[in-house]
Protein backbone atom coordinates (compact mmCIF):
# COMPACT_ATOMS: atom_id res chain seq x y z
CA UNK A 1 0.00 0.00 0.00
CA UNK A 2 0.86 3.21 -0.85
CA UNK A 3 1.44 7.04 0.82
CA UNK A 4 -0.35 9.15 -1.06
CA UNK A 5 -0.28 12.81 -0.23
CA UNK A 6 -3.48 14.92 -1.94
CA UNK A 7 -4.46 18.94 -1.75
CA UNK A 8 -7.63 19.70 -1.47
CA UNK A 9 -8.73 17.49 0.08
CA UNK A 10 -11.31 18.82 2.06
CA UNK A 11 -13.80 19.04 -0.81
CA UNK A 12 -15.14 17.73 -4.46
CA UNK A 13 -12.84 15.21 -6.21
CA UNK A 14 -10.52 15.21 -3.32
CA UNK A 15 -12.23 14.93 -0.60
CA UNK A 16 -13.81 11.49 -2.61
CA UNK A 17 -10.32 10.65 -3.49
CA UNK A 18 -8.75 10.79 -0.18
CA UNK A 19 -11.91 8.58 1.62
CA UNK A 20 -11.17 6.03 -1.37
CA UNK A 21 -7.83 5.91 -1.00
CA UNK A 22 -7.89 5.49 2.95
CA UNK A 23 -11.03 2.69 2.33
CA UNK A 24 -8.68 1.17 -0.20
CA UNK A 25 -5.99 0.62 2.52
CA UNK A 26 -3.65 3.56 1.55
CA UNK A 27 -2.32 6.13 3.94
CA UNK A 28 -3.42 8.86 2.85
CA UNK A 29 -1.91 13.06 4.13
CA UNK A 30 -4.89 14.90 3.13
CA UNK A 31 -4.15 19.26 2.56
CA UNK A 32 -6.58 21.90 2.86
CA UNK A 33 -7.38 25.00 4.22
CA UNK A 34 -10.61 24.23 6.30
CA UNK A 35 -9.61 23.03 9.57
CA UNK A 36 -13.52 21.67 10.16
CA UNK A 37 -13.29 19.55 7.15
CA UNK A 38 -10.13 18.19 7.95
CA UNK A 39 -10.72 17.48 11.30
CA UNK A 40 -13.68 15.46 10.37
CA UNK A 41 -11.20 13.46 7.69
CA UNK A 42 -8.63 12.68 10.29
CA UNK A 43 -11.52 10.65 12.49
CA UNK A 44 -11.07 8.41 8.65
CA UNK A 45 -9.01 5.20 9.51
CA UNK A 46 -5.61 5.40 7.27
CA UNK A 47 -6.13 9.30 7.42
CA UNK A 48 -3.37 12.12 8.73
CA UNK A 49 -4.33 16.18 8.02
CA UNK A 50 -2.02 18.96 7.42
CA UNK A 51 -3.16 22.26 6.88
CA UNK A 52 -2.01 24.70 4.99
CA UNK A 53 -2.37 26.97 1.99
CA UNK A 54 -1.12 26.06 -1.16
CA UNK A 55 -1.17 29.76 -2.25
CA UNK A 56 1.32 30.61 0.77
CA UNK A 57 4.59 29.68 -0.22
CA UNK A 58 6.38 30.02 3.23
CA UNK A 59 3.30 28.03 4.77
CA UNK A 60 3.69 25.46 1.90
CA UNK A 61 6.98 24.67 2.84
CA UNK A 62 6.81 24.67 6.08
CA UNK A 63 3.74 22.23 6.38
CA UNK A 64 5.41 19.68 3.50
CA UNK A 65 9.37 20.07 4.76
CA UNK A 66 9.39 16.65 6.36
CA UNK A 67 6.73 14.97 4.69
CA UNK A 68 6.97 11.27 3.50
CA UNK A 69 4.98 10.09 0.63
CA UNK A 70 5.38 7.69 -2.25
CA UNK A 71 2.93 9.97 -4.21
CA UNK A 72 1.85 13.56 -4.16
CA UNK A 73 -1.84 14.25 -6.19
CA UNK A 74 -1.73 17.74 -6.41
CA UNK A 75 -5.46 18.43 -6.89
CA UNK A 76 -6.32 22.12 -5.50
CA UNK A 77 -7.80 24.07 -7.43
CA UNK A 78 -10.71 26.91 -8.16
CA UNK A 79 -12.44 27.97 -11.01
CA UNK A 80 -14.32 31.24 -12.16
CA UNK A 81 -15.32 32.74 -15.05
CA UNK A 82 -15.35 35.29 -17.45
CA UNK A 83 -17.61 38.17 -18.00
CA UNK A 84 -16.70 39.35 -21.35
CA UNK A 85 -18.42 42.81 -20.85
CA UNK A 86 -15.98 43.44 -17.36
CA UNK A 87 -13.29 41.60 -18.02
CA UNK A 88 -11.18 41.42 -14.41
CA UNK A 89 -7.62 40.76 -14.11
CA UNK A 90 -8.10 39.98 -10.76
CA UNK A 91 -10.28 36.99 -11.68
CA UNK A 92 -7.51 35.89 -13.78
CA UNK A 93 -4.44 35.86 -10.55
CA UNK A 94 -6.93 34.75 -8.33
CA UNK A 95 -7.35 31.79 -10.76
CA UNK A 96 -3.84 31.29 -11.60
CA UNK A 97 -2.70 31.86 -8.33
CA UNK A 98 -4.34 28.73 -7.08
CA UNK A 99 -4.04 26.48 -10.13
CA UNK A 100 -0.58 27.52 -11.56
CA UNK A 101 1.53 29.00 -8.53
CA UNK A 102 -0.41 26.82 -5.76
CA UNK A 103 0.93 24.07 -7.54
CA UNK A 104 4.44 25.19 -7.94
CA UNK A 105 4.26 26.25 -4.62
CA UNK A 106 3.90 22.41 -3.56
CA UNK A 107 6.57 20.91 -6.65
CA UNK A 108 8.99 23.19 -4.89
CA UNK A 109 8.43 22.05 -1.51
CA UNK A 110 8.24 18.52 -1.88
CA UNK A 111 11.50 17.96 -4.77
CA UNK A 112 13.62 17.80 -2.47
CA UNK A 113 12.62 15.25 -0.19
CA UNK A 114 10.75 12.96 -2.84
CA UNK A 115 13.00 10.17 -3.66
CA UNK A 116 13.12 7.70 -6.90
CA UNK A 117 10.05 5.94 -7.34
CA UNK A 118 7.95 8.73 -5.89
CA UNK A 119 5.60 10.24 -8.22
CA UNK A 120 3.84 13.62 -8.42
CA UNK A 121 0.63 13.82 -10.08
CA UNK A 122 -0.54 16.96 -11.80
CA UNK A 123 -4.39 17.36 -11.68
CA UNK A 124 -5.16 19.87 -15.00
CA UNK A 125 -8.76 19.45 -17.24
CA UNK A 126 -9.63 18.27 -20.68
CA UNK A 127 -10.88 22.07 -20.49
CA UNK A 128 -7.38 22.72 -21.39
CA UNK A 129 -8.21 21.68 -25.26
CA UNK A 130 -10.77 23.88 -26.62
CA UNK A 131 -11.75 27.78 -26.48
CA UNK A 132 -14.44 27.34 -24.53
CA UNK A 133 -16.97 30.18 -23.59
CA UNK A 134 -16.04 32.17 -20.29
CA UNK A 135 -13.38 29.91 -19.76
CA UNK A 136 -9.81 31.97 -20.91
CA UNK A 137 -8.84 32.18 -17.16
CA UNK A 138 -9.76 28.85 -16.36
CA UNK A 139 -8.46 26.90 -19.63
CA UNK A 140 -5.38 28.83 -19.44
CA UNK A 141 -4.62 27.96 -16.62
CA UNK A 142 -4.92 24.15 -16.97
CA UNK A 143 -3.22 24.44 -20.18
CA UNK A 144 -0.25 26.33 -18.51
CA UNK A 145 -0.32 23.18 -15.56
CA UNK A 146 -0.16 20.77 -18.24
CA UNK A 147 3.01 21.78 -19.77
CA UNK A 148 4.55 22.24 -16.67
CA UNK A 149 4.01 18.93 -15.78
CA UNK A 150 5.24 17.60 -19.22
CA UNK A 151 8.24 19.70 -18.83
CA UNK A 152 8.86 18.36 -14.98
CA UNK A 153 8.37 15.06 -16.29
CA UNK A 154 11.55 15.61 -18.72
CA UNK A 155 13.69 17.38 -16.08
CA UNK A 156 12.73 14.50 -13.48
CA UNK A 157 13.74 11.69 -15.74
CA UNK A 158 17.28 11.15 -14.68
CA UNK A 159 16.10 11.22 -10.91
CA UNK A 160 13.64 8.32 -11.09
CA UNK A 161 10.84 10.45 -9.55
CA UNK A 162 7.61 10.10 -11.98
CA UNK A 163 5.04 12.84 -13.06
CA UNK A 164 1.80 12.52 -14.47
CA UNK A 165 -1.09 14.11 -15.24
CA UNK A 166 -4.98 13.42 -14.62
CA UNK A 167 -6.90 15.21 -17.06
CA UNK A 168 -10.94 15.07 -15.71
CA UNK A 169 -14.03 16.22 -17.77
CA UNK A 170 -16.98 17.71 -15.88
CA UNK A 171 -17.05 16.58 -12.21
CA UNK A 172 -20.76 17.46 -9.80
CA UNK A 173 -18.69 18.92 -6.72
CA UNK A 174 -19.86 21.82 -4.66
CA UNK A 175 -17.12 24.27 -7.25
CA UNK A 176 -19.05 23.29 -10.73
CA UNK A 177 -22.67 23.05 -8.94
CA UNK A 178 -22.00 27.30 -9.23
CA UNK A 179 -22.11 26.78 -13.00
CA UNK A 180 -24.97 28.18 -14.92
CA UNK A 181 -24.42 25.96 -17.99
CA UNK A 182 -25.24 22.28 -19.01
CA UNK A 183 -22.61 20.12 -18.11
CA UNK A 184 -22.35 17.23 -20.81
CA UNK A 185 -21.51 13.96 -18.89
CA UNK A 186 -21.24 15.01 -15.70
CA UNK A 187 -19.78 12.28 -13.29
CA UNK A 188 -20.02 12.38 -9.80
CA UNK A 189 -17.04 13.00 -6.98
CA UNK A 190 -17.05 9.44 -6.28
CA UNK A 191 -16.62 8.24 -9.89
CA UNK A 192 -13.81 10.86 -10.48
CA UNK A 193 -12.13 9.33 -7.49
CA UNK A 194 -12.35 6.20 -8.41
CA UNK A 195 -10.78 6.88 -12.57
CA UNK A 196 -8.39 9.29 -10.47
CA UNK A 197 -7.07 6.29 -8.10
CA UNK A 198 -6.86 3.51 -10.79
CA UNK A 199 -4.65 6.34 -13.19
CA UNK A 200 -2.70 6.74 -10.26
CA UNK A 201 -1.87 3.36 -9.55
CA UNK A 202 -1.15 2.94 -12.99
CA UNK A 203 2.25 3.51 -15.20
CA UNK A 204 0.36 6.06 -17.68
CA UNK A 205 1.84 9.72 -17.91
CA UNK A 206 -1.52 10.81 -18.80
CA UNK A 207 -4.83 10.21 -17.74
CA UNK A 208 -8.07 11.47 -18.85
CA UNK A 209 -11.80 10.80 -18.08
CA UNK A 210 -14.80 10.04 -18.00
CA UNK A 211 -13.41 7.56 -21.05
CA UNK A 212 -16.52 8.54 -23.56
CA UNK A 213 -16.34 12.39 -22.80
CA UNK A 214 -12.02 12.58 -22.85
CA UNK A 215 -12.56 10.61 -26.08
CA UNK A 216 -14.80 12.98 -27.74
CA UNK A 217 -13.15 16.20 -26.56
CA UNK A 218 -9.60 14.99 -27.71
CA UNK A 219 -10.90 14.29 -30.83
CA UNK A 220 -11.99 17.24 -31.13
CA UNK A 221 -9.01 19.08 -30.66
CA UNK A 222 -7.83 17.72 -33.73
CA UNK A 223 -9.84 19.35 -35.90
CA UNK A 224 -8.77 22.68 -37.48
CA UNK A 225 -8.76 25.55 -35.87
CA UNK A 226 -11.27 27.61 -37.40
CA UNK A 227 -13.91 24.64 -36.56
CA UNK A 228 -13.06 24.81 -33.13
CA UNK A 229 -13.81 28.36 -32.99
CA UNK A 230 -17.15 27.52 -35.27
CA UNK A 231 -18.31 25.01 -32.34
CA UNK A 232 -17.02 27.14 -29.36
CA UNK A 233 -19.08 30.36 -30.51
CA UNK A 234 -22.09 28.03 -31.22
CA UNK A 235 -21.56 26.59 -27.13
CA UNK A 236 -21.50 30.11 -26.36
CA UNK A 237 -25.18 31.40 -24.43
CA UNK A 238 -26.42 34.77 -24.96
CA UNK A 239 -25.89 37.30 -21.87
CA UNK A 240 -28.13 36.22 -19.28
CA UNK A 241 -29.92 40.11 -19.75
CA UNK A 242 -31.00 39.80 -23.22
CA UNK A 243 -32.25 36.26 -22.49
CA UNK A 244 -34.59 38.34 -19.70
CA UNK A 245 -35.16 40.96 -22.03
CA UNK A 246 -36.62 38.15 -24.47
Amino acid sequence: MATILITGATSGIGEALAGLCAKAGHSVIACGRNEQKLAELALIENITTCRFDVTDEKATRNALANIECDMAVLNAGTCEYVDIDDVEPDMFRRVFDANVFGVINVVSALIPVLKPGNKIVFVDSLARLLPFPKSQAYGASKAALNYIAKSFEVDLAHTGIAVQTLSPGFVKTPLTEKNDFSMPMVISAQAAAEYMLKGILSSSSSVYFPRRFSFIIRLLNLLPEGLQKRMCINMRQEPKRKREDA
